[in-house]
């Protein structure tokens, strides 16, 4: 078990005490509102935890504050753990950014895609060419997710029984055989559409390693690496720990709904959002990626791995607003680009919040999110568990708030 814990005091690394105090009561007025049911947020600079705050309930009917070891279903963030696995395999030799993913998995060789139609009159042509492992990492492969509602492959999804991305009662291997027998909505490599494709690359990390994901996760990063709580199940140690899964009922009111299936190894080991981890896990996890892929003498990735995991994928150095399909071209994706596994910010003139260039991270749908600035040697994650029903300000707001508090280099 691991707590994350303050190290040093905000000023003595360049950060406004008082600004920081902004930030949570700005957080903690949500809590309190009956809008958040609580939260942790922590901000470290240099590698030294320099702000470090809890909040509110991680169960708000048995009375259970939000503490340093509370785990958190993290969601989309499993994402870039997953993508880092990959590109250990990368550095191997056994996986490379051009292969071609049906040579791992053989019922993605002849993909097709969509021309028109929907549901049963839905027409589709060979792909040109195939789905690659850059494709996976980058969300360009013309995979997509069933509970978008915004183009008739997403429908196709939901007709297979894959909108929550897992067929029912199906493993890893079965449901990824679902999404290969379904059209693309795009030729590989031509658009950015966030989906499945990491559940995909999951998968590839199977067949390559002979390993299952959770045991290659546990054995090769998260052991490693110290993340002692973090992984895909929750043991009856752990599970009082565990914080309640929230959503919003008719009149905004939060409610608990039902979460991921922790209680016992589930039989879909998603890569792409099965995790759940603790604040000190996922600490650690940032700061491997900040010190450029080692971690207090361990050594996952080589630097210019991680330097390229945290480039701009997108050709031209588009942005996933101009780069990206119908669903995504809004303007909270303009100036942010897309690395490896993981969001990185092209042009902070135009983003939604301020935000450094070069900056990376990602979220999860029960609001989680990280990043990390290299420019200004910082780390940021913030840990609740609210699936809205809609979008909200909670991660703009943070990153101006943090934004606020960095007052030198």
């Amino acid at each position: 078990m691991g707590h994350l814990r303050q190290e040093v005091e905000p000023g003595s690394v360049g950060l406004d005490p008082g600004a920081l105090d902004r930030l949570d009561r700005h957080f903690a007025a949500l809590v309190d509102d009956g809008r958040l049911p609580g939260f942790l947020v922590s901000v470290s600079r240099h590698g030294q935890v320099a702000h470090l705050t809890t909040y509110g309930r991680r169960d708000r009917a048995a009375e259970l504050p939000v503490e340093s070891d509370t785990l958190w279903r993290i969601y989309s963030m499993t994402k870039p753990v997953t993508s880092v696995a990959a590109l250990m395999l990368l550095e191997e030799g056994r996986l490379g950014l051009d292969d071609p993913v049906a040579g791992f998995l053989p019922a993605f060789a002849e993909p097709r895609v969509y021309v028109g139609g929907s549901g049963p009159d839905t027409t589709t042509r060979p792909a040109r060419q195939p789905i690659l492992i850059r494709h996976l990492l980058t969300h360009t492969a013309g995979l997509t997710f069933g509970f978008y509602h915004a183009h008739p492959v997403d429908g196709l999804y939901r007709d297979e029984g894959v909108e929550s991305s897992v067929a029912p009662g199906a493993d890893l291997a079965e449901t990824c055989e679902v999404y290969a027998g379904l059209p693309l909505q795009f030729e590989p490599g031509t658009q950015w559409n966030y989906s499945v494709a990491t559940n995909v690359l999951g998968r590839v990390i199977e067949v390559v390693s002979g390993q299952d994901l959770d045991v290659f996760l546990h054995r090769r990063v998260l052991g490693p690496l110290g993340m002692t709580d973090a992984g895909f199940q929750v043991t009856d140690e752990q599970a009082g720990r565990l914080a309640e899964l929230y959503g919003e009922d008719e009149d905004g009111e939060l409610t608990p709904i039902a979460g991921l299936p922790l209680r016992g190894r589930p039989r879909f080991l998603s890569g792409s959002g099965g995790m759940v981890a603790t604040a000190h896990d996922y600490h650690r996890f940032m700061e491997m990626l900040r010190r450029r892929g080692e971690l207090d003498g361990t050594r996952l990735l080589r630097p210019g791995t991680v330097d390229l995991m945290a480039a701009n994928q997108l050709p031209g150095n588009a942005d996933r607003r101009s780069f990206g399909s119908p669903v995504h071209q809004e303007p909270g994706n303009a100036g942010l680009g897309f690395g490896l596994g993981l969001s990185v910010v092209v042009d902070p003139a135009v983003t939604r919040a301020p935000a450094a260039e070069g900056a990376f991270g990602w979220s999860g749908v029960a609001t989680t999110t990280f990043w990390v600035d290299p420019r200004r040697d910082l780390t940021v994650q913030f840990l609740s568990q609210l699936r809205p029903k809609g979008s909200h300000s909670v991660f703009p707001d943070l990153k101006r708030l943090v934004h606020e508090a960095v007052r030198s280099s």
